[in-house]
């Protein structure tokens, strides 16, 4: 398998600003700051999107404990799937976006 900056932030190989770790998930802040909170949910283990969404489980349930945490007033869980749908890294992750509202231009 090639690189991937998701497995290497799992494995505490790359750095990152870690919010939340299980044993087989975390949610870190995205580099991106768009929006007051922008964060990512991962499981460790390298995954596709496809694969990830059909068991959110684990990821799912520590990116809205995250979220209701870090957006108490709301958030937005979202995800990028494959090239037209803007995927920029190959390992499965739910964006969790929030502290602003989040009306027609967000």
């Amino acid at each position: 398998m090639r690189y991937c900056v998701f497995c290497e932030i799992a494995a505490h190989r790359e750095p990152a600003d870690i919010i939340a770790e299980t044993e087989h998930s975390m949610v870190f802040r995205n580099r991106l700051r768009w929006v007051p909170v922008m964060l990512l949910a991962i499981p460790k283990e390298h995954r596709s999107q496809a694969e990830l969404w059909a068991d959110m489980g684990e990821v799912g349930e520590l990116a809205v404990r995250v979220a209701q945490e870090q957006c108490p007033r709301g958030f937005r869980l979202l995800s990028n799937s494959g090239y037209d749908g803007m995927q920029s890294q190959d390992h499965a992750h739910v964006h969790i976006i929030g502290g602003q509202f989040l009306g027609e231009y967000a």
